[in-house]
């Protein structure tokens, strides 16, 4: 059954790996005997789910978290069952590929209205004239 990454990608099983492995931390006797973590690899460079312009936009967001060879590896061990591990994992391995996807937005500079920049000019100065009456008066006779 394909991962469903949006409405126009998804990605066959056969171009993720999965591989189980002993957790770590506590949880008794459970942890030296069940492999419970779930390890998801995905090669992106071979995949064929994505454009290359998506691939260009996955790289740039997720490019920390690939190897050299780019290939995205994530693990999940919260839980003691390998079942809800590997959903766990598929859950935060499509919200990533999303994310990643998603269109950026961009900011739409603003200019500072003239009314606002008059105003803090005029309180600029009366600041400054109410420093200068409380400024101890000069002797001129010295200068």
């Amino acid at each position: 059954m394909p991962i469903v990454i949006n409405a126009f990608t998804s990605i066959p099983d056969s171009e993720i790996q999965f591989s189980a492995a002993r957790s770590t931390g506590p949880g008794g006797q459970n942890v030296n005997k069940v492999n419970s973590r779930v390890i998801l690899e995905f090669d992106l460079q071979a995949s064929l789910a994505f454009t290359p312009y998506q691939k260009r936009r996955i790289i740039g967001s997720l490019g920390p978290r690939m190897n050299k060879q780019g290939i995205l590896r994530m693990q999940a061990q919260r839980h003691r069952s390998q079942l809800a591990n590997r959903t766990e994992l598929i859950e935060r391995f499509v919200e990533l590929l999303q994310k990643s996807l998603q269109p950026t937005k961009y900011r739409v500079p603003t200019r500072v209205p003239t009314r606002i920049k008059e105003k803090r000019l005029e309180n600029k100065k009366q600041r400054t004239q109410t420093k200068r009456v409380r400024q101890s008066p000069r002797n001129f006779d010295d200068a």
